[in-house]
């Protein structure tokens, strides 16, 4: 089967945009840096012409695994202890935190590290139900897991799980916030953490894998012709003027295909199925996605319900703000959709205003399902992200760009993208 590869994390130059999905610490420079799970997916751009790329590599909450100081540096208690069948040891983190300041007692560390080790006891009984987590036994990725008292990024952001590259290729190390396993009452609940747990290991096996990347190819976008209207004129034009201007943009420089083509030669769902079909044509399942993806943009953009719900969406695909919304085929990850943003100092210049912006990249992954917590959860009735219909996949779309767009500098996703980039 053709997917983006995952070892996306390329380099931000000034022709390019790439994409990947969390989660992870890089290190360089003697320093190991947090960023997102949820993914890993990061945009590029160019001065005067620019171009976007995707190649996945995060996790249904959108949370991201942010920069942290001295990764390495996180300093375990004692021995490890250690889980039959497992290569790997739990350590406990030095716990310098104290219980004012974080609500946990020396008893909630200790049974976070029972919790935690009761946990994977779980997955390795289930090891088959969870391919991720199997994957990484396999490959022995997983150098250690430390459990810290909080896990925080340098801007003290508080994540419940981050994974973190070592100095040994293929090796990572995963932490966990012993405050966020009590705050959600995971704590002496290790069949309920389980699962949880095991969505991480997607991560894991992301950020320990060291094969070649896949080369890009850059598609020219026409930027300073681009008919870019401010908030304020999108927000007086009629449904029926605001899709003559979405027309306009799609044959500047918004894109519904991702540059390396994923869908290539791949099934397809009809509508409401969950059967995958073969294509009559190589290129038959990326046309018929395209279709629905223009269909479902014209929904957003001509639908009152829209603006009235959500529109930071409207105006963000007519602001210049997104450049891509694709459907694509990541079967490394195990999200559904993903919003990529570019951080402040990758902003470009596009229109006739000179406007400067954060391009986007939105991606809907063909074969997988959402997940509970993701906000469109309710309208996509079970089904993957291939079989819903155009009214359906507008709804998706509009919610996961309400909630992710972001424009601050290294926030979220935005930061994991930029920094797990090879320079």
């Amino acid at each position: 089967m053709k997917t983006i590869g995952l070892q996306s994390e390329p380099a931000l130059d000034c022709r390019q945009v790439s994409v990947l999905r969390p989660a992870a610490l890089l290190l360089r420079a003697g320093r190991i840096i947090m960023l997102s799970r949820a993914a890993s997916w990061a945009i590029g751009a160019g001065a005067v012409a620019c171009a976007l790329l995707f190649v996945p590599a995060v996790h249904a909450n959108h949370q991201g695994h942010l920069s942290h100081s001295d990764g390495e540096a996180h300093t375990a208690v004692g021995a490890g202890h250690s889980i039959p069948g497992a290569s790997f040891q739990i350590f406990l983190g030095s716990g310098n935190d104290t219980a004012a300041e974080t609500g946990l007692t020396q008893a909630d560390r200790s049974a976070a590290l029972e919790t935690v080790r009761e946990a994977f006891a779980v997955l390795l009984q289930h090891r088959n139900d969870y391919p991720r987590f199997d994957e990484s036994l396999k490959k022995e990725a997983l150098a250690r897991v430390v459990i810290e008292t909080t896990v925080v990024n340098d801007e003290g952001r508080a994540f419940p799980f981050l994974v973190a590259r070592t100095t040994q290729p293929g090796r990572v190390i995963l932490l966990i916030s012993a405050s966020s396993l009590k705050e959600n009452g995971y704590l002496h609940h290790p069949n309920t953490l389980a699962p949880v747990l095991a969505r991480e290991f997607q991560w894991v096996a992301s950020k320990a894998d060291t094969a070649p990347k896949p080369k890009m190819v850059a598609g020219e976008r026409a930027l300073k012709s681009a008919p870019i209207r401010t908030d304020q004129d999108i927000a007086a034009l009629s449904g029926e003027e605001r899709v003559r201007l979405l027309q306009q943009l799609l044959g500047s420089y918004l894109r519904t295909v991702d540059d390396q083509r994923s869908l290539d030669g791949q099934s397809y769902y009809e509508v409401g199925s969950t059967v995958l079909l073969a294509p009559t044509h190589p290129d038959s399942t990326t046309k018929l996605y395209e279709i629905r993806v223009r269909e479902a943009l014209q929904h957003i953009v001509r639908e009152p319900f829209f603006w009235e719900r959500t529109p930071k969406t409207v105006r963000s695909l007519l602001n210049g703000k997104v450049w891509t919304v694709a459907f694509v085929n990541i079967d490394q990850r195990d999200w559904a959709t993903r919003t990529r943003v570019l951080p402040e100092e990758k902003a470009v210049i596009v229109g006739a205003r000179d406007q400067r912006v954060q391009p986007a990249a939105i991606l809907v992954n063909t074969y997988r399902t959402a997940a509970p917590d993701d906000p469109f959860y309710p309208d996509t009735q079970g089904l993957p992200m291939g079989a819903l219909s155009a009214e359906q996949l507008a709804r998706v779309i509009a919610l996961e760009i309400q909630h992710n767009i972001q424009e601050k500098s290294m926030a979220g996703h935005v930061a994991q993208d930029a920094l797990t980039a090879p320079k």
